[in-house]
Order: structure tokens, then C-alpha cells, then sequence
């Protein structure tokens, strides 16, 4: 297969005609130590992704270990950061001075927002807890009407933003108070589902995080290795090649990762307080291995699916010799439901993981990988934007 190498002029992109493999060959010729150059750059990229991913890995692992609570910690502290990238986007600092606590009012609904939600989520829990508190009254009765609460809060706080509005700066203000409200609906409020997931089942919030994890691995390996066809222009170095290799990997590391994590009560028993031991429950049957007869269930399977579909596959299979179709018939298969959630979880991350940095990051010009300690904000939120639509298809 010939592939054409494109350049850009003017921001449109232009063949020029020539066989990218006949390019490659013709430059390492004419410039031998550009094209050392590139591999050594390659390489050091390499290093970097390798370090920086075990690191990170290690971290949340020791973050699991110490429990649900930690986790929590770990949710919001990446919450702050995400929102706090956001509201900065849209800031013009000249501006903000002639509004003074402007900016704080943003914050402040930021923390009307969390109060409602986190609250929402785990007040059964806090209400357990704080019963041998002496100020168990007080807090009982916060909790059960923060709903209450918030509304009047949030009341509070559009009305310092009427007050705070000055002639002149109507459109900024507004756009300001929009992008703020935007921001908590479609960034914040997603990514509160984890909280509910983790009391729910830590398996809950590794597996789908793990998947965005290990699809971007996958991905990045597959094209680092046979990338050779781009596959969008806002992102050169993104190939099919990478694509699908990230595809095929999540799914089969999906299926895996669940076997293994549904195996342990730490992950699947849920939390009924806010404690640090250990926990132990009756397993749920979605994570306990079943038998399934291939022949019974295809044909339960088939009852829901297309009439026209359904014969394709069975023209398809009258093909195949008998006893080979008498042999997959009544083989039986150990097969444990969270590994089919787990799939469903792969093929979504892998559709959507890979153009989520595409989408926010490179179109507002962040930074890539090579500077993650520089621009770290931009990192965290490039690769929890296609996690935190994960947290709602989880929950």
C-alpha cells in the first residue's frame, strides 16, 4: 500500500506527490543525522512515557490500597484541578481587575456544586458515622436537608453575581457566569458519579479508569511500533495502526482485568460507612463465574437480534463441517457478567479515549506528553475528559 506524505501551507494540507516510504529512504540518505536525530527523540519519548506511566500507576495502586476514603480525596483533588484549568481558559486577566472577587464567585459555585453532589451521593454513610458524634444532631440535620441548603446557597450566590455586575462588562460577566455553569455540568457533575461507584464497588472505579489507561498504552505502543497512517490531522502522531491495536488491546485487557478484580471482595463489596478495614460480603452474581452452553445461549441471543441478521449467520455456519458445529454446539464456557460489562466498557473507551485529548487539549493549544511536568493541569484533563463520561456509563 503506497502512502503519500501531506505537508501543511496555510493550514490546508497538500500532497506532495511522493511515496512516504521513497521520502523516508531519500531523507536518511541526504541527512543521515536528522534522521538519528528523530529516532534518538523517539526513543527518549519512550523512556519518558514509560517512567511517567508506572509512576503514576504505582500511585494510584498505594491510593487504592488505603481505601475508599482516600479515593474520594483522590476524585476531588482531580475535580479542583480539571475546573480549575477550565475557568482559567476563558479568563482575561485585565478584565478581572476591574471586577474585583469576581473570580471567587466562580469558586464558590464550584463549592455549592460540590456540597450538593458529594452529599447527595454519600449522606446515608455520613449519617452512620456521625450518630456517635456529639455533634451528631447538627450534622444530621445538615445532611438531611442539604437539598435545602444548596438551593439556598446557590440563590445566594446568583444574587452576589447580579449585585457584582458593573456597565460595561455585562457580556464578559455573563459569558463568564455561562462558561463557569457549563463547566460544572458537563465536567464536574459526570465525574461526582465515581464517588458513587466507589462505595458502590471499587471495581467500579478502577475497571473503566484502568480501561482509558490502558487503551492510551495500547494505543500509543501499537503506533509507536506500525503506525504508519495517520488518522486525523489534529493529531499527526495518532495512526489506524494505533487505533486499532488500542482497540483489540483494551478489549482483551478488559476481559482480563475483570477476571482478576472480581475475584476480590476489596473490589466488589460495597462500603456502608466510611471506615479504612477490611470489608466482607456475599459476592454479587454479576461476579461470579457462570457455565454457558455455546449452543443455548447463541440461540437466546438470537431471539433478540434482526430476522435478516439471524440467517446470514445461520447460511454461515451450515457452511462449516458437522461436527465441528456439533463440538461448538455443546462446548461450555466459564463466563463471569462483569467481564461482558467490562467489554461494553473497552470498546466505549476506546472509541472515545483516543479523541479526547484531540478534542480539548490540542484545540485550545496545550501542550503534549514530552512537557507533562510543566504543564501537568493539561495532562490530567486531557486524560480524564473521556474518563469522566466513563464514570456515567459505569454508574
Amino acid at each position: 500500500m503506497k502512502h503519500v506524505r501531506r505537508r501543511f501551507v496555510n493550514g490546508e494540507t497538500e500532497d506532495d506527490g511522493q511515496d512516504a516510504t521513497d521520502r523516508d529512504e531519500t531523507d536518511r540518505e541526504d541527512n543521515p543525522a536528522s534522521a538519528q536525530e528523530t529516532q534518538q527523540k523517539r526513543v527518549q519519548s519512550f523512556k519518558t512515557r514509560t517512567i511517567s506511566t508506572v509512576a503514576m500507576i504505582a500511585g494510584f495502586l498505594a491510593i487504592i490500597y488505603s481505601g475508599h476514603v482516600p479515593l474520594v480525596v483522590l476524585v476531588f483533588s482531580l475535580q479542583f484541578l480539571m475546573v480549575k484549568e477550565l475557568f482559567m481558559l476563558a479568563r482575561v486577566a485585565q478584565k478581572d481587575l476591574e471586577i474585583p472577587g469576581f473570580r471567587a464567585q466562580q469558586w464558590y459555585f464550584f463549592f455549592v456544586a460540590t456540597f450538593y453532589l458529594y452529599l447527595r451521593f454519600i449522606k446515608n454513610n455520613l449519617l452512620v458515622e456521625l450518630t456517635s458524634s456529639k455533634y451528631s444532631a447538627v450534622f444530621a440535620w445538615m445532611l438531611k436537608r442539604h437539598t435545602l441548603i444548596s438551593y439556598s446557597l446557590y440563590m445566594a450566590g446568583f444574587v452576589m453575581f447580579v449585585l457584582s455586575l458593573k456597565r460595561g462588562m455585562y457580556l464578559y460577566q455573563f459569558g463568564q457566569y455561562a462558561w463557569t455553569h457549563m463547566i460544572l455540568m458537563i465536567i464536574f457533575v459526570p465525574s461526582s458519579f465515581f464517588v458513587s461507584n466507589i462505595f458502590e464497588g471499587l471495581i467500579w472505579l478502577i475497571l473503566p479508569s484502568a480501561l482509558i489507561i490502558t487503551n492510551d498504552i495500547m494505543a500509543y505502543l501499537a503506533g509507536f511500533f506500525w503506525g504508519r497512517t495517520p488518522l486525523i490531522k489534529l493529531s499527526p502522531k495518532k495512526t489506524w495502526e494505533g487505533f486499532i491495536g488500542g482497540f483489540l488491546g483494551t478489549v482483551i485487557c478488559a476481559m482480563i482485568l475483570a477476571n482478576i478484580l472480581s475475584r476480590f471482595k476489596w473490589m466488589t463489596c460495597p462500603r456502608q460507612d466510611l471506615s479504612f478495614g477490611a470489608i466482607d460480603c456475599t459476592p454479587d452474581p454479576i461476579y461470579v463465574a457462570h457455565s454457558y452452553r455455546v449452543g443455548t445461549t447463541l440461540q437466546s441471543l438470537s431471539e433478540g437480534l434482526p430476522s435478516p441478521f439471524v440467517d446470514v449467520v445461520s447460511a454461515a455456519v451450515r457452511q462449516l463441517p458437522r461436527p465441528l458445529v456439533s463440538y461448538l454446539s455443546d462446548l461450555h464456557v466459564s463466563f463471569r457478567p462483569i467481564e461482558g460489562h467490562a467489554i461494553v466498557l473497552a470498546i466505549f473507551a476506546s472509541l472515545v479515549a483516543p479523541f479526547g485529548e484531540c478534542t480539548y487539549v490540542r484545540c485550545l493549544g496545550a501542550l503534549g506528553f514530552r512537557r507533562l511536568y510543566e504543564n501537568h493541569h493539561e495532562y490530567v484533563f486531557s486524560r480524564l475528559q473521556p474518563a469522566v463520561v466513563a464514570a456515567a456509563i459505569a454508574k
